[in-house]
């Protein structure tokens, strides 16, 4: 699956639009950063990613099985560490109005690590860049 998502920054300090087929959103840097904190900044983008792709993948399997589960909520936490190139996620899960014994919760755990952007950030990245005239 292949998308193009296009990032405008003009004068205004760190204040950026992006958008995505017919989607906009807004990212920005905290005040302390110099920013407006008008938007998400790239790292929260990044940890929403994580977060939204988990509970769709999880909503997409519970409703195939039929499972009854009103919510499902994840957090994601990400820890950045430039000194020694790493970074941490922290990913937690939980679910409202769902009565769900061991062995489905043992099988939505399984299901979790298999979303998408999970297995993006798991496997091999290369980011190939081009200036344009």
């Amino acid at each position: 699956m292949a998308v193009t998502v296009k990032a405008s920054l003009g004068r205004q300090k760190y204040y950026t639009e992006v958008i995505a087929g017919e989607n906009s959103l807004i990212t920005d840097e905290p005040v302390s950063a110099g920013g407006g904190n008008k938007g998400f900044n790239p790292y929260e983008i990044m940890a929403t990613s994580l977060a939204s792709c988990t509970a769709a993948t999880l909503r997409m399997y519970i409703d195939r099985k039929k499972w009854e589960v009103e919510k499902i909520n994840v957090e994601v936490k990400l820890e950045n560490y430039p000194q020694t190139r790493t970074a941490v996620f922290e990913r937690n899960i939980n679910y409202e109005g769902a009565t769900l014994d061991a062995e489905q919760l043992d099988r939505l755990h399984a299901i979790a690590e298999r979303c998408p952007i999970h297995n993006i950030l798991h496997g091999n990245i290369e980011i190939n860049t081009k200036f344009i005239e």
